[in-house]
């Protein structure tokens, strides 16, 4: 039995699932979602570029919503997907995709833009004449994959599916449940995140500051630093099995 106790900020659904196994670890978890998937409306712009999707030598989807919009998309226009490769930056990801019968690459070490962009099969894929990627993701986000990408000679194409609203709490929901479960350290999983973090907190961020901050990606820790966290650990990935092993190296704060 672990003696870390966790605050968990992704959405429901996937703050569910990475509590499942942190309980089987002996981690206890308490869940307070900071982003609420909201999809953009399917305009003409986006109905166009889903139309030309077979015009990309690469598709790379950085988020398991992304994914399952891609997948309600494909399904819609494209019941036989054009025969290019797709990635993802993790492998939940990858699956769901991978789940629709499409070929898909993801970096086993490392959940994150630096590791994708090291892959052979991105290399391979782009290696080509004119290439042209397509990035589908949230509002925002990912801007080091895509200035990378054109650094390498390719053209970036967004398709924006979704936004990541702040769900409505109480004021002071988030000192009160830390202080009620005693919790001893918080987890956020992309940079949104620690904005809606810090923004939850409002009068209180100093003091929320000073636990431990699990973040999944050096651009996020440096964030988060600069914004006055004290202790921000990079998990180098935003999965369950990198967030274990930080817990693990990591010495439980005496608070």
């Amino acid at each position: 039995m672990s003696d870390w106790r966790v605050l968990l900020t992704r959405p429901t659904d996937e703050s569910a699932l990475l509590a499942e196994v942190l309980g089987e670890a002996g981690v206890f978890s308490s869940s307070l979602p900071l982003l609420e998937i909201q999809a953009l409306p399917f305009d003409d712009t986006l109905r166009a570029r889903v139309l030309e999707l077979h015009r990309y030598c690469a598709v790379i989807v950085v988020s398991k919503p992304a994914a399952r919009m891609a997948v309600q998309l494909l399904e819609q226009f494209w019941p036989q997907p054009p025969s290019q490769r797709w990635f993802s930056v993790g492998a939940g990801t990858a699956q769901i995709l991978a789940n629709h019968g499409l070929d898909v690459f993801f970096p086993e070490q490392g959940d994150d833009s630096e590791a994708l962009l090291e892959l052979p099969q991105l290399r391979e894929a782009i290696a080509r004449s004119a290439p042209r990627v397509l990035i589908m993701r949230g509002e925002g986000g990912r801007e080091l994959l895509a200035e990378r990408l054109r650094d390498q000679g390719a053209s970036v194409d967004y398709l924006e599916l979704y936004r990541r609203d702040l769900p409505r709490y109480a004021d002071g929901v988030l000192m009160q449940r830390i202080q009620a479960e005693r919790l001893n350290g918080l987890v956020v999983s992309s940079g949104q995140g620690f904005e809606h973090l810090q923004q939850l907190a409002g009068e209180v961020w100093p003091q929320v500051a000073r636990l431990p901050l699990f973040v999944p990606s050096p651009r996020v820790a440096e964030m988060a630093r600069a914004a006055g966290a004290e202790k921000v650990v990079d998990c180098r990935g935003a999965s369950a099995a990198a967030l274990l092993t930080a817990l693990r190296e990591q010495p439980v704060p005496v608070l």
